[in-house]
């Protein structure tokens, strides 16, 4: 084995210089080792090396329990080495091996490079940071992360707050510009969208104040924000025209067309198209559109979790076209309603289409409400799976779950004040709830969830639900395949949906995605900082791994699945999952420990 390439496909080593390589490799020595030898030994003397196992298997052990086997590419002893202190744990080889020992001087040397360094004082969670803006290799059309400003308008046209339609209009032609700034007492702006809308369509005369037709208070961001903050206000605000700011002032306007032109088939193209949409037939292609975007968008740099949120606002687009198509040729509906999601999507974390999980609550049981709405739903069921989205095999859609709010707020009560196990397992993900289309307040849904707080035994249940997915992880903490198989969202993606939804709900947060729940977690308390921070790296690293695996197979022509092929990881990849996986276990024991579940069982 050529130690110095060896040594540069292992982890921190590979964030040596070139020199600093070479220098390391020279400074390594090798010993042949044979099984049941023990390197280190609990207690005993420090060690004066740094272990890296080239050939072999060791144990890593404490008070007689195996921890961790180590294998080819692992590293051991560095923390007596640091601490200058007797070993944690036990190291035993289980086979014959090969070991290359970097002695202490050596090694410090080497940590005076920071990138290096950083690897044996860090978290997981900075480990798996660190893995995850290593791994990609994006080349974008259009930077995401580049400043907002750089795509934008920068000379955004003026008017006067006393100025009329007609006078806009003439001036935004003058300056062949879509939009004008009003920048009086109260700022806004009006755009070509509106002076269509809300004045020709309406039939105003071109004597209309420009005030009764603008948009107002007017939506601003930073000029330095990302092009990525810029998309995702707009496409969560529904607007087409954003104002940029500096220091209070407005410098610039990015539109919809600015990000079209740079990216001719990203998310504001899909919106627009998405709204000028007149029958459900147009959206057949919707589902490749989408696979493309998301493609687009991991090349360009934005990690699941964003493009989990992009994507998300564009199925509310599509849902909410479809609705109002129904309401087109239907009529008006009875009684007020809120169409909602469930799931990932009711989280903002669906990235590829999968199963609906969708339902509809309307206001109250008024006559002919029923019969309405139940057509409602079947209408726009069916528009979303001419648009590529199955329907759910478990029936959570709102062709079953049609139902009007006080019978929502029955079920919501019933699940919280009188869990069962069996229950709350169907149930969990209808607590993931987004409202995405409709004017009909459920604030008393909210009400009834953030309630939850003061039931320990619903919480102890939720965390059970959680603790119910099993990691793959085998003996001594061995990845556990199914036919070379791991079903990534089952056994990791899962778990940590499910722990950071019961412990939000315990610190009484309406947070709907997972990573501000988790969040919202650690700051009531329900959670520790570290658990939280190393799930949510977990959470985001299992994402990004299962994307990448999602797009190999829908560019060789397969069906993407959340199934991770073990033999196509890296040997770094698979050092990170079966890392990830065993923080995931530590968590539920944790968390399942602080909320006795164990008296559940």
């Amino acid at each position: 084995m050529q130690l110095r390439a060896f040594l540069g496909d292992c982890p921190p080593f590979d964030r040596l210089t070139d020199a600093e390589l070479t220098a390391a490799a020279a400074a390594f020595d090798a010993i042949r080792v044979a099984r049941n030898v023990r390197i280190l030994a609990q207690g005993g003397a420090p060690s004066d090396y740094l272990y890296l196992i080239g050939e072999g298997e060791a144990t890593l052990s404490s008070d007689g329990q195996i921890l961790q086997i180590l294998k080819q590419g692992d590293l051991f002893g560095y923390p007596s080495v640091l601490g200058e202190t007797a070993p944690l744990h036990n190291v035993d080889t289980t086979a014959d091996s090969l070991l290359y020992r970097l002695p202490e001087a050596d090694f410090r040397r080497a940590l005076e490079n920071s990138a290096f360094s950083r690897y044996f004082f860090s978290s997981l969670s900075e480990r798996l940071r660190r893995a995850f803006a290593q791994s990609s290799n994006a080349a974008p059309d259009l930077s995401l992360a580049m400043a907002v400003k750089h795509i934008a308008n920068l000379h955004p046209l003026f008017i006067p707050p006393a100025a009329t339609v007609q006078q806009a209009a003439q001036a935004m032609r003058t300056a062949n510009a879509s939009s004008a700034l009003i920048d009086g007492e109260t700022r806004g702006i009006v755009t070509d969208r509106d002076l269509r809308n809300r004045v020709l369509a309406e039939g105003l005369p071109p004597t209309t104040s420009v005030q009764k037709v603008m948009s107002a208070p007017l939506v601003t961001l930073d000029s330095d924000a990302t092009v990525f903050g810029a998309l995702t206000v707009m496409l969560e605000k529904g607007i087409h025209h954003l104002a940029l700011a500096e220091e209070g002032e407005i410098v610039g306007v990015v539109s919809a067309d600015d990000f079209i032109r740079q990216q001719a088939r990203g998310p504001l193209y899909l919106q627009q198209k998405l709204e000028r949409a007149t029958a459900p037939a147009l959206f057949h292609h919707y589902a490749e559109e989408i696979t493309t975007a998301v493609d687009s968008l991991a090349r360009s740099g934005l990690n699941a979790a964003e493009i989990g949120r992009i994507i998300s606002r564009l199925n509310d687009t599509l849902v909410a076209r479809l609705a109002q198509m129904a309401e087109a040729e239907m009529g008006p509906p009875p009684v007020s309603y809120a169409w909602i999601v469930f799931g990932s999507e009711g989280r903002s974390e669906q990235m590829l289409l999968t199963d609906q999980d969708n339902g509809l609550v309307y206001a109250a049981d008024e006559p002919g409400a029923g019969a309405y709405f139940a057509a409602l739903a079947e209408r726009v069921a069916n528009g979303l799976i001419g648009a590529g989205f199955p329907p759910c095999p478990g029936g959570y859609m709102a062709t079953n779950w049609c139902k009007p709010l006080n019978e929502w707020q029955s079920i919501f009560s019933r699940w919280i004040g009188q869990p069962t196990p069996e229950a709350l397992m169907e149930a969990s993900i209808f607590f993931d709830f987004r409202p995405v289309y409709g004017d009909l307040s459920l604030e008393s849904l909210e009400a009834i969830l953030s309630s939850a707080r003061n039931n320990g035994l619903f919480i102890g249940h939720m965390v059970r639900a959680a603790q119910s997915f099993n990691p793959p992880l085998g003996f001594f903490n061995r990845l556990r395949s199914d036919d070379g198989r791991i079903d990534i969202k089952h056994g990791g993606i899962a778990p940590i949906v499910g722990l950071a939804r019961a412990c939000a709900l315990a610190a009484g947060s309406r947070e709907r995605s997972t990573l501000e729940r988790l969040v919202a977690a650690a700051d009531a308390g329900a959670m520790s900082r570290e658990g939280a921070d190393n799930l949510a790296e977990t959470f985001q690293f299992l994402l990004r791994l299962r994307l990448k695996e999602q797009m190999a197979a829908i560019r060789a022509g397969k069906p993407p699945s959340n199934d991770i092929v073990v033999d196509d990881l890296s040997s770094l990849e698979k050092r990170h999952l079966r890392d990830a996986l065993l923080v995931i276990r530590q968590m539920q024991d944790g968390v399942g420990s602080a909320y006795n579940t164990d008296v559940l069982r």
